[in-house]
């Protein structure tokens, strides 16, 4: 943008100190701030015939007075003004409340424009917007913006007005002709004219598009060259693997690799022999193998004499990952270790040692792996499970005991592809979108809360049987703001219930981590046969002998929280449980409930959470790892988004980009958002 946008706001006719700090309030302080500050919608003032508008419906009519005011008053100063108005052929009562000053303005015979709630039955419009005289027919559309209380409406409309008008040729075009030709988008000035002063529905939704693959498409760019820049400058060190070996590994394997994991073996594969060091998200619904496609890479990086790396949250899903990889792994002459805070005195010394001295070719542990003490001889691959259980400086101290190491994150977390290729979109990302063959589908039921007891008869049936079972609340303890069930009470509950026939265990997240880890080492074992828990359980928790989840208050989960805690469940070969009590007040919280009892596929439960729950809400607004947009929608604009995706990188690709005048404007913002810089980099 040219010079004149950049002046403060003061030079806009009418906008004096007052109104400067006014506005700095809501973020703005150029011309360009404000013109760039767009509506969050818009209400319409068309004119409507009231024999074709529904009950109920807002309306604006224009009509002639026919009746003196009347005025009522009631207690607390409230009031009510009536007169009746002829419009079209209705005569109808227009009714304004805590409005008695109007009085004077509606004699009879005044033409006036009002804006209701239309009451077919009663004949009232009920009013909310009011004008004297003939209705402009060039106001239909009013842009409403988000202002906070700092000002008013018809202020900041003013204000726009003036920027607007006074801007001539100041704006210069982001978009290049090519572009704007191709989507037939209109140019930034006609845009912004129907973005906050629309003559028509069409009018906004022009505009709208502009702006929304706009923003998309500098936000793909970014992320499209902050991953060229990473790749340029963190040269990996190619691992050139064993092949015959690691299919003779595969082979050795007790089951058949999925159509899915075949192919992500074979993009880790590819990149380990690559100059580029790797980067990449391996995302995987429960149960779908990640664990073995990690194996698999790792164990392609050991053939090549590198060692490496394997991180998780928890001691008990990190020791589990041990137990598995040990028992592929070792018949290949694989040294394999774990590590954690529960390691001490000798055994950590001598651990530390060999693992010095190249003697440990790959370390399994907890966060105990990004101590100062712990150095590998020649960390080649590294993979963090869980990664958005850690922090940024943890994943990159992990990082740094190698040179240059691949990395790969894991998620269980099926995350829909219209967020992953934007939050991740730095990142190539793997995905492993299909089931092992055998696996029986987790029978999902949805009851009322009164429906308990034969609950607690079919829970008790499983046991009988040997099996194992979770009981899932939303909280620890009662809470007088929450009629929701706690784990402390249902604890109790069913202690008294299952006496002197199953043993009943308690965890939540209040708990040390100790004795959270010794609790589950008794459910993991078998001392303890129905788990109460918290949600403290919905990630890599596998005790295959569980077949049964009950969760009370299922409304007060998401749909992928919800796939998650399923997962505990269905993980051998018996047929598996879940239970859902809930009575949802709301349409969304049936739709929720029909959803989880409908598909055991994660994907398709988070792209159905994503768009019930919006983007902001999908990850958790503080940890999304998400933009803010000014107009884009995730959920809405996938397609938008997609595209933008693709023209990225076909721009960043061509000579003709970083040449030509005609593209100047969208490496300036590319430039000045620091995505070129090595700097933005973990």
């Amino acid at each position: 943008m040219t010079t004149f946008l950049h002046h403060d706001v003061k030079t806009i006719k009418g906008i004096g100190q007052k109104a400067s700090e006014q506005l700095e309030k809501l973020g703005i302080y150029t011309i360009s701030d404000l013109i760039m500050t767009f509506p969050y919608r818009h209400d319409d003032f068309t004119l409507k015939d009231l024999a074709e508008t529904p009950h109920n419906e807002r309306v604006t009519v224009e009509g002639r007075v026919e009746s003196e005011p009347s005025v009522q008053f009631f207690g607390n100063k409230r009031s009510r003004l009536q007169v009746r108005l002829l419009t079209g052929r209705h005569l109808v009562k227009a009714v304004f409340f805590n409005q008695h000053y109007l009085k004077d303005r509606m004699m009879p015979g005044n033409i006036v424009t009002v804006t209701g709630r239309w009451d077919r039955g009663r004949q009232t419009i009920n009013v909310s917007n009011f004008s004297v005289g003939p209705k402009d027919e060039d106001a239909n559309f009013e842009p409403i913006y988000s202002l906070k209380g700092v000002m008013h409406q018809k202020t900041f409309r003013r204000f726009m007005r003036s920027a607007l008008d006074g801007i001539g040729d100041g704006v210069e075009e982001s978009l290049p002709a090519g572009l704007l030709e191709a989507y037939k988008l209109p140019n930034i000035k006609e845009a912004l004219e129907m973005i906050h002063f629309p003559l028509s529905p069409a009018h906004m939704k022009h505009a709208r598009r502009r702006f929304v693959y706009e923003e998309l498409l500098l936000f793909q760019m970014k992320m499209q060259a902050m991953k060229k820049v990473r790749k340029e400058a963190e040269r990996g060190m190619p691992i050139n693997y064993d092949l015959d070996k690691v299919k003779k590994f595969i082979a050795s394997l007790p089951f058949e690799l999925t159509n899915a994991q075949k192919r992500v073996v074979n993009e880790l594969c590819a990149e380990l022999k690559s100059e580029v060091r790797m980067n990449r998200l391996l995302q995987g619904d429960v149960g779908s193998g990640k664990t073995v496609v990690a194996a698999i890479g790792l164990y392609a990086a050991i053939t090549a004499g590198f060692q490496g790396a394997m991180m998780a949250p928890t001691e008990i899903l990190a020791e589990q990952h041990a137990t598995s990889l040990a028992e592929w792994l070792e018949p290949f002459n694989v040294s394999v270790a774990f590590l954690s805070g529960s390691t001490k005195g000798k055994a950590r010394k001598q651990l530390l040692e060999m693992l010095e001295e190249g003697k440990i070719d790959l370390l399994i542990g907890t966060h105990a792996l990004i101590q100062p003490d712990v150095i590998f001889k020649n960390l080649g691959f590294v993979i963090t499970d869980e990664q958005h259980r850690f922090g940024v400086e943890q994943r990159r101290v992990l990082r740094e005991k190698g040179i240059d190491p691949d990395v790969l994150f894991m998620t269980a977390t099926p995350i829909p592809r219209t967020l992953a290729i934007t939050a991740f979109g730095e990142m190539d990302v793997s995905i492993l979108d299909e089931l092992p063959a055998g696996r029986k589908e987790i029978e999902t039921h949805w009851l009322k809360e009164d429906a308990l007891q034969p609950v607690l008869r079919k829970m008790a049936s499983e046991l009988q049987k040997g099996r194992q079972a979770y009981v899932i609340c939303p909280l620890i303890e009662e809470s007088d703001k929450l009629d929701v069930q706690n784990a402390v009470d249902v604890y109790n509950q069913l202690t008294v219930y299952f006496q002197g026939k199953f043993k009943v265990g308690l965890m939540h997240g209040r708990l040390h981590p100790d004795e959270k880890d010794q609790i589950m080492h008794e459910f993991s074992e078998g001392a303890i046969d129905v788990l109460v828990s918290t949600t403290v359980v919905e990630v890599g928790v596998n005790v295959p002998n569980a077949t049964f989840m009950l969760i009370y208050d299922a409304t007060r989960f998401g749909l992928s929280q919800l796939h998650q805690l399923r997962g505990r469940v269905g993980r051998g070969a018996e047929q598996s449980y879940c239970v859902l009590l809930a009575d949802p007040k709301t349409e969304e919280g049936k739709e929720r409930m029909h959803s989880m009892t409908e598909t055991n596929d994660g994907f398709v439960l988070a792209e159905k959470d994503l768009e019930l729950r919006g983007a902001g809400d999908f990850f958790g607004k503080k940890q999304s790892g998400l933009p803010e947009f000014k107009m884009a929608d995730l959920v809405h604009d996938y397609r938008a988004l997609d595209t933008a995706r693709k023209d990225a990188e076909q721009l960043l690709a061509s000579e003709e980009f970083w040449s030509s005048e005609e593209y100047r404007v969208l490496r300036e913002n590319l430039e000045q958002s620091g995505a070129l810089s090595t700097d933005r980099m973990d």
